[in-house]
C-alpha cells in the first residue's frame, strides 16, 4: 500500500500560522518507522502493509496534537496487494513515459 497522507493542527494560537513545527513532529514519526517514504512540501508518502501504514499515520496524528486544538488529517491511498517498491517505481515508470512519448509536451 501506498498512502500520502497531511497532518496538521489548527487552533495554534501563532502568530503567524505556522504549523512547521507540528508537521516535523510527524515527519519525524514517519522517518523514525522505516518504512519507505518521501515528505514534500503538501503530502508525506509511505509504503507497507494496511497495519503498517495506519499504525505510523496515528502515531503521526497523535504526535501533532500537542500543537494546536484541533487536527486536520488528509489520507490518500493506491492499494494495490502483492506489489511492493512502488513508491519510487511509480515515478521511473511515469518518467521512462514522458522519455519514450512521441507527443510533444505542451510548454
Amino acid at each position: 500500500m501506498l498512502l500520502a497522507f497531511s497532518v496538521a493542527p489548527s487552533g495554534t494560537g501563532r502568530e503567524d500560522g505556522s504549523v512547521h513545527d507540528a508537521v516535523a513532529a510527524a515527519v519525524k514519526v514517519v522517518r523514525d518507522s522505516g518504512l519507505p517514504n518521501r515528505t514534500s512540501s503538501m503530502f508525506t508518502e509511505v509504503e507497507g502493509s494496511w497495519d503498517e501504514v495506519f499504525d505510523v499515520v496515528k502515531r503521526a496524528t497523535e504526535a501533532v496534537a500537542p500543537f494546536g486544538s484541533r487536527i486536520s488529517l488528509v489520507i490518500k491511498a493506491d492499494i494495490r496487494p502483492g506489489y511492493a517498491g512502488e513508491l519510487e517505481g511509480k515515478l521511473e515508470r511515469l518518467e521512462r513515459a514522458i522519455e519514450q512519448s512521441p507527443f510533444a509536451l505542451p510548454k
